[in-house]
């Protein structure tokens, strides 16, 4: 099992120690779904429902919650993101949603698309759920990631 870089020496929990790290281009994307009736996807494209525009809502929230990462998470650094996108695309079963945040620096942001997705998820659950209680947040997964001395990593299968 290798070494929890989050776990010092007694096993207490502690923010790693970023300060020898290069700063490389670092990327991620991150993605998820929010299953839902035809009938409630079809509002959420029409931007007609009562709390406003889903998709332009929620990708807001998205990019929102990606500069807050360090504020929810307890152990992530916060980072000067140089980019954040977040898409609301509609998907057979719901709505999908895709997170793509950018730095340079000394540490990854996997868990800053990660969040994006989470809070774009959350958002359009709280957007709909007058209309459909029953929806289902599913599928958030980290799918690519470069930078870093770990370098690329890509998911094989994506939604």
């Amino acid at each position: 099992m290798s070494k929890l870089t989050h776990i010092d020496a007694e096993g207490r929990a502690r923010m790693v120690d970023v300060t020898g790290k290069a700063d490389t281009v670092r990327e991620a994307v991150a993605t998820g779904l929010v299953r839902m009736d035809a009938a409630t996807r079809a509002l959420a494209l029409s931007g007609d429902a009562k709390k406003g525009d889903v998709r332009a809502v929620s990708e807001i929230a998205g990019v929102m919650a990606a500069k807050k990462t360090s504020d929810l998470i307890p152990l992530c650094h916060p980072l000067a993101l140089s980019k954040v996108e977040v898409s609301v695309t509609p998907h057979d079963e719901g709505l999908a949603v895709t997170a793509r945040v950018k730095t340079t620096g000394p540490t990854g942001v996997e868990m800053e698309a990660l969040t994006a997705v989470s809070v774009a998820c959350l958002t359009i659950y709280d957007m709909l759920k007058a209309a459909d209680k029953g929806m289902v947040i599913e599928a958030v997964r980290l799918e690519h990631k470069t930078g870093g001395k770990s370098g690329e990593w890509k998911r094989l299968h994506t939604l």
